[in-house]
């Protein structure tokens, strides 16, 4: 009986063939053990400690694996298992560097898992519940923001994070961290999540985003009821913590959440005793006093804010303005730091609504109404940055970029849009893992794919040298993986594996 319309069917291949659809995974397991990845985690984490199954760094490097094949589901482990190529590959990487005798004792600790390769997802979800810790649960109250504190398994998550910044950092040294910070929504439907303020239920993880690098510092998993705004400061200084040696000099970024007046006096006096001063741009809120200051402001003080395409300057429609405006935060030391506010105006050409002039209720942004332009929109910047205030404009602008594109990548490339879990822990470990595989591809971008992946998404990647058939084959006590004579993919992989035996020594590529 014919299967469909098309003149073709699909059988089942009787025979093991070592075929594989993920011919430039290998790639990731092997920048995994050079960048230390594998003995980070086999270092920090101690889940699996008692010899037998499955250790850390399967079950750990198996979901980032997962994450940068495509997969976005613990489910889909099962997927994974079944690509037969791409198992006999993380079977033969598992005993890289062992003595006879460690590979011995290796191959006793899984002999009960037969010729598996990939956790089960039961085994895979009773490891994540071990960082759900059930004692912070019982500190919830109702209807107000709570953030547990991470288990001794969470935070050991978070230093191998730092150690692979400190990775990248060793090989591709920036003296400078540009941190941007953002919160992002996650929508998940699990029982016991919470509504977020776009009223829908969610979790919204707060990321400390490394500009130079393109890395993801830290992410403190959040519930949704969470504001972004909500202990940034000491989130901050965590993240602070985890920048590796090198970083000479930080600077932050952030939208209104970051409007926190601890966090801005912390920043602007010095306060961190490693990095001093730390400049920064934040938008600011759009109180009554602000606009009382802007009011104030002649036609004479407003200056064009234009943008730079190619080697012109582009009117952008908005206008900008310092402005006089002193907070009580701002000014309660005599010989405090100088802080100043810049605010835009953008002129609204559509004309409202009779009945509407004074109404702030139908619109997601301040408005105010001038004499020479009528009603525009208006934003407030605030800053410690001695530059003109149309360079300080532009750069706050710059974080809507890549940090903001990385949070695309996190839900929609990767599987953090997907949480496993009603368990906080169990997210909150998931999410960690998947920040993991985010940052181990930006280290494949950055230090051995040509320079230009480095601004590729990694749909893009897997389509060119990830998702890939060939066959995975033992010969002559070697393994190999065989793609097709001519494949155009084939040459960069070559390259790619030099490149990374180059990482692996310290010598110049």
């Amino acid at each position: 009986m014919a299967q469909g319309t098309l003149a073709f069917k699909y059988e089942a291949e009787e025979t093991g063939s070592g075929m594989t659809a993920l011919a430039g995974l290998p790639l990731y397991m092997e920048l995994g053990v050079v960048s230390g990845l594998v003995a980070s985690i086999k270092r920090h984490l101690h889940i699996r400690s008692h010899g037998e199954g499955w250790s850390d760094p399967d079950v750990v490097m198996s979901i980032v694996l997962l994450n940068i094949a495509g997969g976005d589901c613990v489910e889909d482990l099962r997927l994974l298992a079944a690509d037969e190529g791409a198992c006999r590959v993380m079977r033969h990487v598992r005993t890289h560097g062992l003595t006879r005798k460690e590979r011995r004792r290796q191959q006793r600790r899984l002999r009960k898992l037969g010729e598996r390769a990939v956790p089960s997802p039961s085994s895979v979800f009773r490891y994540l519940h071990k960082f759900h810790d059930q004692r912070q649960e019982a500190l919830r109250e109702a209807h107000k923001a709570f953030i547990p504190a991470p288990n001794e398994h969470l935070q050991a998550l978070y230093r191998v994070n730092a150690d692979l910044l400190a990775f990248v950092q060793s090989r591709s040294p920036s003296a400078t961290a540009t941190m941007d910070g953002d919160a992002t929504l996650t929508e998940t439907h699990k029982q016991d999540a919470l509504y977020c303020y776009k009223h829908f239920k969610a979790y919204q993880p707060l990321n400390f985003w490394w500009h130079e690098q393109g890395m993801v510092v830290h992410s403190e998993f959040r519930d949704g009821n969470v504001n972004a705004g909500y202990e940034q400061l000491r989130a901050f200084k965590d993240a602070l913590a985890m920048l590796p040696s090198g970083v000479d000099k930080v600077l932050m970024r952030s939208d209104s959440a970051g409007y926190q007046q601890e966090l801005l006096i912390y920043c602007a006096e010095g306060k961190n005793e490693r990095f001093g001063v730390i400049e920064f741009a934040v938008s600011a809120d759009v109180t009554e006093e602000f606009r009382k200051a802007v009011a104030e402001l002649g036609e004479e003080d407003w200056q064009p804010l234009r943008s730079k395409i190619g080697d012109m300057l582009v009117d952008t429609g908005q206008q900008w303005a310092e402005v006089c405006f002193v907070p009580k935060w701002a000014g309660y030391k005599k010989n405090g730091p100088n802080y100043r506010f810049l605010a835009i105006r953008e002129p609204l050409h559509e004309a409202d609504l009779p009945g509407l002039e004074n109404s702030q209720m139908t619109l997601p942004f301040p408005t105010m109404v001038f004499s020479s332009k009528g009603r525009c929109k208006l934003f407030g910047v605030v800053t410690n940055r001695d530059l003109p205030g149309e360079e300080v404009i532009h750069w706050l602008r710059g974080r809507c970029g890549k940090s903001e594109e990385a949070h695309a990548v996190m839900k929609e490339d990767l599987a953090g849009g997907k949480l496993p879990s009603g368990d906080f822990g169990e997210n909150a470990a998931w999410w960690g893992m998947m920040i993991l595989a985010h940052n181990l591809n930006s280290a494949m971008k950055r230090l051995v794919l040509p320079e230009s992946y480095l601004t590729k998404r990694l749909k893009a990647i897997r389509f060119a040298i990830i998702n890939l058939p060939a066959r995975v084959m033992w010969h002559a006590r070697s393994l190999s993986v065989r793609l097709r004579d001519g494949h155009p993919a084939l040459e960069m992989l070559v390259e790619a594996r030099r490149r990374m035996w180059c990482l692996a020594h310290g010598v110049a590529a």
